[in-house]
């Protein structure tokens, strides 16, 4: 088994590395185009050999993309492909889950109702493990007079990707997390307005990052599972930097991959997505 793990910035990477380092210490550190890879080899209660690849690939989803991209298709030359791409790091949880009412007849053709969160979902709390049941790229698209229009409206791409339903069920059970849409935006929220939109056009949204997109647009071009894993920093909405809990996010980033890395260990993929 074969993992990729792309964060953005170093202090993310380092506070990955550091939790999975818990049971395996760190092997190696090996260039790729754009970037140097940390390599650690912790040992799976049961399964096949792990191997362990940490990327700090950069702010936003172009170089999250292009840095995920390098180091899959470097490992794809070198007949040694990875299993699965992993968007690891802190972001912006929403804190507030959406109304439930109806939405009215006159809500434009791009807007998604309100619905009751899918199971395991709920508001996301400072400090939290968030795990993302759906990837989503929440500002790709055009603004039209009726408002925000989806790539995909505009008869374009794609704009979400799901992880393995299984996988995903099981790294949240067993770190405690939040599941939920995790939002890619190349623009981070900064009001109270557009959280309040971003919910109301995903409403089962839990939090919001600026990588994940990238991680699972490139992964899928290869045909390799993506899984997005963040720990909750701060509120989406109005930029309150005193309100910040960065530390303690990292440190939650840090817990949360000491005990995803040995369950990863235990799993494979097939097509239909189910674990085996």
């Amino acid at each position: 088994m074969r993992v990729l793990i792309v964060t953005a910035v170093p202090a993310e990477r380092d506070a990955v590395v550091r939790g999975i380092a818990a049971t395996a210490p760190e092997v190696a550190e090996l260039p790729v185009p754009g970037g140097v890879i940390h390599r650690l080899s912790p040992v799976p209660p049961t399964g096949r050999p792990l191997t362990v690849d940490v990327l700090a690939a950069g702010v936003g989803p172009a170089a999250a993309a292009a840095g995920t991209a390098a180091a899959l298709t470097a490992a794809a030359v070198a007949r040694t492909p990875y299993d699965l791409a992993v968007s690891a790091g802190i972001g912006g949880g929403f804190t507030t889950t959406p109304p439930t009412t109806a939405a009215p007849a006159t809500m434009p053709r791009t807007a998604a109702a309100p619905a009751t969160p899918r199971p395991g979902s709920a508001a996301a709390r400072l400090g939290s493990v968030v795990v993302a049941d759906a990837i989503v790229a929440a500002d790709l698209g055009a603004e039209t007079p009726d408002g925000f229009a989806a790539v995909t409206d505009l008869g374009f791409g794609t704009v979400e990707h799901l992880p393995p339903a299984p996988l995903v069920a099981a790294v949240a059970e067993a770190t405690d997390a939040v599941r939920g849409t995790v939002l890619t935006v190349s623009t981070v929220t900064g009001s109270a307005e557009r959280a309040a939109e971003l919910l109301r056009r995903h409403p089962h949204a839990v939090a919001e990052a600026m990588e994940g997109f990238g991680v699972a647009e490139a992964a899928a071009a290869q045909a390799v599972p993506a899984l997005e894993v963040r720990t909750v920093s701060n509120a989406v909405g109005p930029r309150d930097r005193a309100a910040w809990r960065i530390g303690e996010a990292m440190e939650a980033l840090t817990s949360a991959f000491a005990t995803i890395a040995p369950l990863l260990g235990t799993w494979t993929f097939d097509p239909e997505g189910t674990r085996q």
